[in-house]
């Protein structure tokens, strides 16, 4: 089996676990908090979905797509490359508003559509050890770090997502 296969499953699976989160969810499901300071499902997605786009477009030297294809406007937020809800206060969670399933899905596919792209035609196994410098985090880690780590993050972010989920249709 190719390394590409192997990492781009993973990128293909943060598609189908969202998919199967947003299944049967109202718009205000989406934005409903399970308490005042608790993500809402749609938050995490936009966080997860901004932060692949900053740190993946990072990598490949690239305009981040919420800026170059306008996501932001679909989100009715500004083009602010570095609002990707890190270090948000509990007020900005809670004023967040989100487009419905249909828009972050969209957004969610346009992100793993470049990036399958990238690591298609952009890598090889040499490139995984390469020391790339993130202004944004303000470290180096190598590329294979780097997609480890936004499957990670992804993942981390999908399992709050399915876990608000269940507190919000009371299936524990």
């Amino acid at each position: 089996m190719k390394w590409q296969l192997l990492i781009s499953d993973q990128f293909d699976r943060i598609e189908r676990e969202l998919a199967l989160i947003f299944e049967g969810l109202t718009a205000e499901d989406l934005d409903r908090q399970p308490t005042p300071d608790c993500n809402s499902i749609g938050w995490l997605v936009w966080h997860l979905t901004r932060s692949l786009d900053r740190n993946m477009s990072e990598l490949m030297d690239k305009e981040q797509l919420w800026i170059s294809d306008k996501w932001h406007a679909r989100f009715n937020r500004s083009s602010d490359p570095g609002d990707t809800g890190y270090k948000h206060t509990s007020e900005q969670v809670r004023s967040f508003v989100s487009p419905g399933s249909y828009i972050s899905m969209g957004y969610l596919r346009a992100i793993l559509n470049r990036i399958q792209g990238y690591i298609e035609n952009n890598l090889n196994e040499s490139d995984l050890d390469r020391t790339t410098l993130s202004p944004t985090l303000q470290n180096t880690a190598s590329v294979m770090s780097r997609l480890s780590g936004e499957v990670r993050h992804a993942f981390m972010h999908i399992g709050q997502a399915d876990y608000v989920r269940g507190l919000l249709k009371q299936r524990g």
